[in-house]
């Protein structure tokens, strides 16, 4: 695109001696959704060719691709139907599918006869990877983004400069705009602080080979979601001779609605209607759909895990307890051990209980999507709640004075509903940002070409 999007003459800021190269798009944080946009890139530039094709540069701060592999618990399965990949959605006739990764790995038939639309999520990280390495010519590995900063012209933000931090050390690329697709952030109680022994569930498969040719007693789990049910029955499958102790604030593990009709909020049109509805509306949407995908646990596994528990209980060997209706007060960790204080809810009695390990898992937070972006943060427009406020195509809504493009891959819950940042909506998002990049483009050109028509004393048509 580089006809539509020409650098012009020389901008105000960086000495002569600074970059030079401007791409279309920078991209920060390489996971699925940015994996996603660099695919959709791929495909527009294959398709328009030559001038037409957008620059684009992707970097990430882990030496390889990964996405949550410290979840990738050997029978975990994904929640989102295979279909729901990283291109099917926008262009199902994409060789960057699921189905086509399967006949890559020689799977095509067997996964057919499996009969099941939710792949193990093992299965799921490899399908990432595999597409990932695709596309592996438009990302850095093991550069972190760490700033970015305003290039003027005339008073304007013509460019943004992103500082790169890696091993050699730091790098200034330039961009006419940003995708921003850092993930989530692990979540654990305020006044908690994870150490050897106090773990969040995102680094349990990381850490829990540690414990090999030990023998540990007993397990905390905190949390009442898919993960902590699934942590819950790997770490009572894994070690025989422990006893793992659930706690919650619920009766018992409420089971997710994957309803057909309740299934209705992660379709692409969903986005629409969230998004123009009003703020009541959008309110009440979150409250009746919350258990579709928050706190909520695959019916299956809800049903295994009363089962392995009833069965303990009449053959008196109870080593997976539910300690429900109660929260964790209080931590204390020690070298050989971690004590967990439990408060019923109801009695406010206390249960101390002294454990090898206390696994909260307790969620994720979005990352502050600005909070790379310097003084350029303070362009961008927020609503009443202080929350940034985001147009249709995920473009953060900026003051005039910046001409370049924002976007967003997570973050814009608040504005674009509850799927806007999952993995069902990801295939969509990417194609949409993508087009207004495209359109965009198109008119910043126009309005060029009429600019200097105009100034010839000529009027273009």
């Amino acid at each position: 695109m580089s006809q539509v999007l020409s650098d012009g003459p020389p901008p105000d800021g960086p000495p002569p001696d600074g970059p030079t190269l401007v791409h279309d798009l920078i991209g920060i944080g390489f996971g699925p959704s940015n994996v996603a946009m660099a695919i959709a890139l791929s495909e527009h530039n294959a398709h328009a060719g030559g001038p037409d094709a957008i620059t684009a540069r992707f970097f990430e701060r882990q030496p390889c691709f990964g996405w949550h592999r410290g979840m990738l618990i050997d029978d975990a399965t994904m929640q989102v139907s295979f279909l729901k990949d990283l291109v099917t959605l926008r262009n199902p006739a994409s060789e960057f599918s699921f189905l086509c990764y399967l006949q890559s790995r020689g799977r095509l038939i067997d996964f057919i006869n499996h009969k099941s639309l939710f792949p193990l999520r093992v299965e799921f990280h490899d399908y990432f990877e595999w597409a990932a390495a695709q596309v592996d010519d438009l990302v850095s590995y093991g550069h972190e983004a760490v700033g970015v900063a305003p290039v003027l012209r005339d008073g304007a933000v013509e460019h943004l400069e992103v500082t790169v931090r890696s091993g050699e050390g730091l790098e200034v690329h330039r961009a006419r705009n940003l995708v921003i697709g850092t993930g989530l952030r692990p979540l654990v109680p305020e006044g908690v602080e994870r150490g050897d022994r106090v773990w969040h569930n995102s680094e349990l498969l990381a850490r829990i080979d540690g414990l090999e040719g030990t023998s540990p007693s007993r397990f905390v789990v905190v949390g009442a979601g898919q993960s902590a049910a699934e942590n819950v029955a790997y770490l009572h499958r894994r070690f025989p001779g422990a006893e793992v102790c659930a706690v919650f604030s619920r009766y018992g593990y409420s089971p997710a609605d994957d309803s057909g009709f309740a299934n209705r909020i992660f379709d692409p049109a969903a986005v629409d209607d969230y998004f123009t509805a009003p703020g009541s509306v959008k309110r009440r949407l979150m409250d009746y759909h919350g258990n579709t995908n928050y706190s909520v646990v695959d019916i299956d596994l809800i049903d295994d895990l009363y089962r392995q528990m009833y069965q303990e209980k009449v053959l008196g060997t109870e080593r997976l307890r539910f300690l429900n209706v109660s929260r964790l007060t209080d931590v204390k960790e020690t070298p050989d051990k971690v004590r967990a204080t439990v408060k019923s809810l109801v009695s406010g009695e206390e249960t101390l209980l002294d454990a090898d390990v206390v696994v909260f898992a307790t969620g994720y937070g979005p990352a502050d999507p600005l909070g790379l972006l310097g003084e350029v943060a303070d362009r961008c427009l927020r609503d009443d709640e202080g929350r940034v406020r985001v147009e249709r195509d995920y473009r953060v809504a900026t003051d005039s004075g910046l001409r370049c493009g924002i976007y967003l891959q997570g973050g814009t819950e608040h504005t674009h509903g509850i799927t806007s940042s999952l993995l069902s909506n990801t295939a969509i998002r990417v194609g949409e940002i993508l087009e207004s990049l495209v359109e965009r483009g198109l008119k910043s050109a126009f309005d060029a070409v009429r600019t200097v028509a105009d100034g010839a004393g000529t009027t273009a048509r």
